[in-house]
């Protein structure tokens, strides 16, 4: 090709365009497998394009697709012409190499189409940047959006036979057998809930519900503690509502079992200033992962716990929470909102295959009493999405109450895949952290 050309004609393949076409009049079978791979508009010719929706509407209809059904198709809606004529028609079948190799010819269509999108996408992004009235940053997301749109929009569906299901499924229990873990997941440290959950499963959303000021982050940062100060387990944690200097005192008071009032005021003893110091050795080398960016954006949080999976090899991630998530049209109903940002949560935790662990607010009419599923604030969407649902319930303080040690309990409302039940736990308010109650470590 002309290297002036090069730059002014989009990657198209005439030839494997009209090879699909040709070979689906050949074998019409194939039209069950072509259609989870094209779309009408990943073809470049428009009288190819015309032709493969007519096909569609034969497929949809449960009619046999020839030449003859085709060209009357198209007839009837008037798009003869359109679609090149009756002749061009009649040609297709002549320009098949092999029908046997009509998934390559499709994937090659896709391919072409690919490229195009993705040439766009640069056009767009390249006239944008110029744009001085557009921040840097909303230009960033909307790159980031628009591939993920089209990554999205390329997926193929998996059909998994039986025999591939209990082949995976042997090899896993395998893996479990062998390594003699009491858990197939990560621990939380929690002895009772991780007997109900063998740990938080790979590729699964868990929900941890409370009224404000219950205790939500102080439960996620107890469970973080285990596993990222404890186990050594690579965790990441996005607190879109606490900076990461008070995370930071939380986990000191939580690990050095110095009360927060200490720690904040700087009045310390010699012993005090000891155990922090400890404390801080032992979190130093943790592999703990913290975004303290307030109201992010759903595309950035999805993109940034990609990263930290690539990048520090993050297994678990936390989200605290899911009411302080913004999602690119903050003018939907609210409920709206929600469904789609725990429906991107669902698929973000199976797209990376680890547990993500999302904190979210109950309705005001739980006040006092234990929440339900139904107090799940927001959207129904959550508590269909989720595949664990838990609900944490304690007695407020009061001022001038006592600050030692008070019950509390883990409502486990909601597993996919277990049983549901109680967990009793216990609240140090001193340094804003559960534990096991004596009696269950």
């Amino acid at each position: 090709m002309d290297e002036t050309l090069k730059d002014k004609v989009p990657p198209h393949n005439i030839e494997s365009e009209q090879a699909v076409l040709g070979a689906l009049l050949l074998n019409w079978g194939a039209m069950s497998d072509v259609v989870s791979i094209l779309r009408a508009d990943r073809f470049y010719s428009l009288q190819n394009q015309v032709i493969f929706e007519a096909m569609i509407k034969l497929f949809t209809k449960n009619a046999t697709g020839d030449t003859i059904s085709l060209i009357n198709e198209l007839t009837v809606e008037g798009k003869l012409e359109q679609a090149g004529g009756a002749a061009y028609i009649a040609s297709l079948t002549d320009t098949v190499p092999s029908e046997a190799n009509i998934d390559y010819y499709a994937n090659m269509v896709l391919d072409r189409a690919t490229r195009r999108d993705l040439i766009k996408i640069s056009s767009e992004l390249k006239a944008s940047s110029f744009d001085l009235q557009k921040k840097s940053d909303a230009l960033l997301d909307s790159a980031e959006q628009k591939i993920f749109a089209l990554a999205e929009r390329n997926e193929t569906t998996t059909i998994y036979s039986a025999k591939d299901i209990m082949f995976k499924e042997i090899e896993l229990i395998e893996q479990r057998y062998n390594s003699k873990n009491q858990f197939t997941g990560v621990p939380t440290g929690f002895a009772k809930l991780d007997t109900y959950t063998s740990g938080f499963q790979d590729s699964e959303l868990i929900i941890i519900g409370a009224r404000p000021s219950i205790g939500k982050t102080a439960l996620a940062l107890s469970i973080i503690q285990n596993i990222a100060c404890e186990k050594r387990i690579p965790c990441g944690f996005f607190s879109l509502e606490m900076p990461y200097e008070s995370i930071g005192m939380r986990l000191l008071a939580q690990e050095a079992r110095v009360p927060m009032q200490k720690i904040r005021s700087g009045m310390l003893k010699v012993d005090d200033v000891k155990r922090i110091q400890d404390a801080a050795g032992r979190w130093f080398e943790a592999p703990l992962y913290t975004v303290d960016t307030p109201n992010m954006k759903l595309i950035d949080l999805r993109a940034v716990a990609r990263r930290m999976v690539k990048n520090q090899g993050v297994k678990i991630i936390f989200i605290d929470y899911i009411g302080l998530i913004a999602t690119e049209d903050p003018n939907k109903p609210v409920y709206e909102q929600v469904s789609e940002i725990s429906k991107s949560l669902k698929a973000l935790a199976r797209e990376l295959s680890i547990p993500i662990v999302a904190l979210c607010q109950v309705a005001r009419d739980a006040e006092g009493q234990e929440p339900n599923l139904a107090q799940l604030r927001g959207s129904g969407s959550i508590e269909q999405d989720a595949d664990v649902v838990m609900f944490l319930h304690r007695d407020r303080i009061k001022d001038g109450d006592s600050v030692g040690a008070q019950d509390a309990k883990i409502i486990l409302a909601k597993q996919r895949n277990g049983a549901c039940g109680d967990i009793d736990i216990m609240f140090l308010p001193a340094y804003s952290k559960f534990e096991n109650k004596a009696d269950e470590n």
